[in-house]
């Protein structure tokens, strides 16, 4: 008898880790509309409820490529802060920048500001909980979201993938940088980690804010409503339109984060441009941009080349290439380094600059956040640093990627199991 229920208990064990494994997708397809027009406020309108988010603003956004720039202006940001500095990152270690963060936010602390943090426990396993000790001596909590603990064991696999600094609830930072040595250091003799932050103002900083309570709630069991978190804003309708996306996942498997990547490329009419470090569309991701492709929108991915730091990612990558390529769709490997930016352009009126790659974690597994702005300003900004990446990549040709070697074929084929961890 007992060995019939660790047999049984075994076959259980299977079938949950093949579900985890293998489990498809959800198959998305959208409906289309010929009579709805796929721009104008109603399409944002559209998106907004779609999405189940409020359609706000954006005073301001400043694009900050690689560490040089966004670490100092959010160090900057920090120092500053008047009432509260709200942090959450995916990777937090310890690091030379690491120290310096730590650093600004103990002194904030000491000076009364209210500081919250929360850290992924398993993206910053490395980084021991007596790293902040200085920061709680001064006043400060940190949080660790999803602890290794007996009763975590079933959210195992979900994460808070979102990297966000919000100051007084007014100056908020999004995009896909943590905080680590190897966005400021050489790695392996290659550049460090290319990325990209966008500094916002305005009313959108409220959905930034909504997002990072939602996993303090989580980490703590706060709900905070104080003004230091949401301070009142004088909204006015004339600036950009923003949507902050909150990427959670489902049990029924649908994200928000996924609905509005479908729509947008579903509905692009000129061209499409994504950067993305972990680029593995699913099947219905790569059916709409065949679409999108073949009916003449030029479409565009930068991914990371040789230098990157998932190798089975990337091999699960390129095993994809190839009905992309057949269509007409570009794809190109960023050479320098570790390319880490996660922005898509389309149109030149839409910018999206999150944490979500363009894979199953991120859609179905990780907590995810997202800031959509219709402003041709900010995209074409975002464009330039897009062609300047361009010049530092490389093309993959379809007649290229038929010339793979069979090392390469059979490691892909391998690495299908691991997919939609990477």
């Amino acid at each position: 008898m007992f060995q019939l229920v660790l047999l049984a208990g075994f076959l259980c064990f299977v079938i949950l880790a093949l579900l985890v494994l293998f489990e498809p997708g959800l198959p998305y397809h959208i409906v289309r509309d010929e009579n709805r027009v796929h721009h104008g406020d109603d399409f944002v309108r559209l998106i907004g409820v779609l999405v189940d988010a409020e359609v706000q603003r954006i005073d301001s956004a400043q694009v900050l490529a690689n560490a040089t720039s966004f670490y100092e202006a959010e160090l900057a940001a920090i120092a500053a802060a008047r009432s509260s500095v709200h942090l959450e990152a995916f990777i937090l270690h310890p690091s030379a920048v690491g120290d310096r963060f730590v650093s600004a936010l103990t002194e904030c602390a000491k000076r009364g500001v209210h500081v919250r943090i929360v850290v992924d426990a398993i993206g910053s396993f490395p980084t021991p909980d007596s790293y902040f000790a200085s920061v709680r001596a001064a006043g400060g909590r940190v949080a660790w979201y999803q602890p290794i603990r007996w009763y975590t064991l079933k959210r195992f696999n979900n994460r808070t993938h979102r990297e966000l600094i919000i100051v007084d609830g007014e100056i908020g930072f999004i995009g896909g940088a943590g905080i680590a040595a190897h966005w400021t250091d050489s790695v392996r003799g290659a550049q460090p980690w290319r990325d990209t932050m966008v500094r916002v103002t305005g009313s959108a900083v409220a959905g930034l804010q909504s997002a990072f309570l939602e996993n303090w709630l989580e980490a703590t069991g706060e709900i905070l409503v104080g003004k230091d978190a949401f301070p009142l804003d004088e909204r006015t309708d004339h600036q950009p339109p923003a949507i902050v996306i909150t990427g959670t996942p489902s049990p029924a498997r649908a994200s928000r984060a996924r609905v509005l990547f479908q729509l947008l490329v579903a509905t692009a009419g000129e061209s499409i441009e994504i950067n993305s470090p972990y680029f593995l569309p699913d099947r219905s991701a790569r059916r709409e941009l065949i679409k999108a492709a073949t009916r003449n929108v030029r479409v565009r991915a930068i991914v990371p080349g040789r230098y990157n730091n998932h190798p089975v990612t990337r091999l699960a990558s390129r095993r994809r290439y190839g009905e992309l390529l057949a269509a007409g769709v570009r794809i190109f490997e960023y050479q320098p380094g570790m390319i880490h930016a996660k922005i898509m352009i389309v149109d030149g009126r839409w910018a999206v600059v999150g944490s979500t790659n363009l894979d199953s974690r991120s859609f179905e597994l990780n907590d995810e956040v997202n800031l959509a702005v219709v402003d041709p300003n900010l995209a074409s900004r975002l464009r330039r640093d897009f062609e300047n990446d361009l010049a530092e990549s490389e093309e993959v040709t379809f007649e290229a990627w038929k010339q793979r070697s069979l090392m390469e074929r059979v490691a892909a084929v391998a690495g299908i199991a691991l997919e939609r961890q990477e």
